[in-house]
């Protein structure tokens, strides 16, 4: 696949602008946000099943028998009128493979896709039904999302193609000059227990040649034997999420197995892992796993899913002595959806969660930042609210990831079980240029992809207030001196702006509404943002303006947990 031009030839051009080395720049302090590399991507997260249908023949239609309580394909939701859908719609790599220059040419540079390993070939038969506001709700669903694993090494049927496994997707991915994010799950296998008889692969766990390993055999956690079964001892006896088979942590065959089947996935060109229900798995069995997976993939970039809105919670997987990855940022995630939203509070809601100056988290700048995502609400906001949303996401501090559809506001508002996770096929893709949101997301996204102050940063909050937001992003390292003064108007009116504070005189460029144009600043920086709109100033020179540099380097003194 070739790379679209157009997005080639913007992003060279912004990157020559934006990259060039100062001589005596080596001399000067550093300032930045983080380090690590994976912090200038920005992620596009597909479920794939609901992404594309790229190759019929895989779609395992016949899957689960006759029986309309087993089948596999297409079983629409009780109660929902939003085409919600609770069995597989084919989507698949080949769906994926055939869009990359989509996603690529929005903007993004790494894709995260739900898990790969093999599921069972039946619809759940226990549980609670699945429906309409029904929340781990599983009855009557199937495994299209991935999350219920019976063979860890082994590749769902539904997702590859002739000539298309998991190494070619990601061989296909990194030709577009891309990262491949794999979800992974170690806390839980498939749903294993309450089934009026028991179904094939539920609450079974198979080796790399197949080999049954673990069997829950449809009993519940209470009635397992592991001291006389060799067959339970892969699970806890005590109750997990919903009635999936919850691992047992402590038994060192759980961790050989989990951490021997992704290493396989790595080896075919994973480049980093979202790790789902970190928080239901002690820090000890995180610690060792990072570590093993590291040892193969030195410096691998991780980042975990603890639902929690509080972040001192969901903090602790970030220090060095745990888990040491980054985390979905949850808390500010909250924030995102009272200022974007119909609600349409102040970007003040916002200042409190980003730590800047301190707080629980071993380092805020590497947190992968999100407005909604396939196990909540999506947004519910106007076009102009997911313009606003996406010109925060890719200025202000943070990894930005958009769930996939959120490009075009695809089912707005609607949660898991109504309408979340539908279908979103090559029709709306083909169309989503004309959508503003799709074009005013894919402008910022294009800016934060050339500008390695706007990646990896440290951020000075001027003004976080009411429908307006002024900020710097200053990276000042290895010979590379950037500052992005950043203004955000989510107003429905133009806004003036007038900055005096920390503003160092000299050349800067209008990145976004400006088309690169220059303007020449002395003790002010005065322009009109238009309603829900950005501009970002570039000034490419080493930082000298002396407050400014006070304020810089106190915040690189800011004292982070480790």
């Amino acid at each position: 696949m070739r790379l679209n031009v157009s997005f080639r030839r913007h992003a060279l051009t912004l990157a020559l602008a934006t990259s060039i080395p100062f001589a005596h720049a080596a001399q000067a302090p550093d300032y930045y946000g983080t380090l690590e590399p994976f912090a200038k991507e920005a992620v596009y997260f597909v479920v794939t099943d609901r992404f594309v249908n790229g190759d019929p023949s895989n779609d395992q239609r016949e899957q689960g028998g006759p029986d309309a309580a087993t089948r596999t394909f297409d079983r629409p939701t009780p109660g929902s009128d939003a085409g919600d859908n609770i069995g597989y719609l084919g989507g698949d790599f080949q769906g994926i493979v055939d869009h990359l220059d989509y996603i690529r040419g929005m903007g993004f540079s790494a894709l995260w896709i739900t898990p790969i390993v093999d599921n069972p070939d039946e619809a759940f038969t226990g549980g609670k039904p699945a429906q309409k506001g029904g929340f781990l709700t599983d009855g009557g669903k199937t495994g299209y999302h991935g999350y219920w694993g019976v063979n860890f090494y082994e590749l769902d049927e539904h997702l590859p193609s002739k000539g298309l496994d998991f190494k070619a997707l990601a061989d296909a991915v990194h030709g577009h000059d891309m990262k491949l994010v794999l979800d992974i799950v170690g806390n839980h296998g498939s749903p294993a227990y309450s089934m009026p008889r028991p179904q094939p692969k539920f609450g079974q766990v198979f080796d790399g040649d197949g080999k049954l390993v673990a069997d829950h055999q449809n009993l519940p956690p209470g009635k397992l034997d592991p001291k006389n079964n060799p067959l339970h001892r892969f699970y806890n006896t005590s109750g997990g999420l919903a009635e999936l088979s919850d691992f047992n942590e402590n038994n060192p065959e759980v961790m050989d197995y989990l951490a021997g089947a992704y290493a396989q996935w790595i080896g075919q060109g994973a480049d980093a892992f979202r790790i789902d229900t970190i928080g239901w798995l002690p820090h000890p069995f995180w610690h060792e796993f990072v570590a093993r997976m590291r040892k193969l993939k030195p410096g691998m970039f991780m980042f975990g899913e603890a639902f929690e809105y509080d972040a001192k919670k969901i903090a602790e997987h970030t220090w060095s002595r745990n888990a040491n990855v980054s985390v979905l940022d949850f808390p500010l995630k909250q924030g995102l959806e009272k200022a974007f939203g119909h609600e349409r509070a102040g970007f003040e809601v916002l200042a409190d969660r980003l730590f800047l100056d301190g707080g629980p988290y071993a380092n805020p700048y590497e947190l992968a930042t999100f407005y909604d995502n396939h196990d909540m609400a999506r947004l519910d906001a106007t076009d102009e609210g997911f313009i606003d949303a996406h010109n925060w996401l890719f200025t202000a501090r943070g990894i930005p990831v958009v769930y996939y559809g959120s490009e075009v506001g695809f089912m707005r508002g609607k949660p898991e079980h109504d309408g979340n996770r539908n279908y979103f096929g090559a029709e709306r893709i083909a169309s989503a240029p004309s959508s503003a949101i799709h074009r005013n997301l894919s402008r910022i996204a294009h800016v934060r992809a050339a500008s390695p102050a706007l990646q990896r940063g440290l951020q000075a909050n001027v003004e976080l207030k009411g429908e307006r937001a002024a900020f710097y992003r200053v990276y000042q390292h290895e010979g590379v001196s950037q500052t992005a003064l950043v203004l955000l108007n989510k107003g429905d009116a133009p806004a003036a702006f007038d900055v005096k504070q920390w503003l160092q005189p000299g050349t800067w460029r209008a990145a976004v509404g400006g088309g690169g144009k220059t303007v020449r600043a002395g003790g002010s920086l005065k322009t009109t943002v238009p309603a829900h709109g950005v501009e970002v100033f570039l000034l490419d020179a080493p930082v000298t303006q002396p407050q400014l540099r006070a304020e810089l380097d106190r915040l690189m003194k800011v004292k982070r947990p480790q």
